[in-house]
């Protein structure tokens, strides 16, 4: 159990196909319209975007996380939850 006054800092996978159809498409909706969201020297359109993010989900190439500290979802790339696991485990955070 986890104490009140101190909050985990562990992110929580959320593999896509528990969540809705709709759910999902908002939360890709509202992870490409991010300011700061590159997709490279073309600009793609929000369908395309949302597109390549979904391929992303299913090929485990980008992954859903819920950080109980925020109470929030996002959307990274696996490598970047690898790199975030290996430093809370240098840090001695379960």
């Amino acid at each position: 159990m986890v104490s009140q006054d101190k909050p985990t800092e562990q992110l929580i996978i959320v593999p896509a196909e528990r969540l809705s159809p709709e759910v999902l498409d908002a939360l890709i909706e509202e992870f490409v319209t991010r300011s700061g969201t590159d997709y490279g020297r073309r600009e793609a359109s929000l369908a395309e975007k949302c597109a390549a993010v979904r391929t992303q989900l299913m090929n485990k190439r980008a992954l859903i996380t819920y950080d109980p500290s925020t109470q929030t979802c996002t959307i990274v790339m696996s490598d970047e939850v690898r790199s975030f696991s290996a430093c809370q485990q240098k840090k001695g955070t379960p």
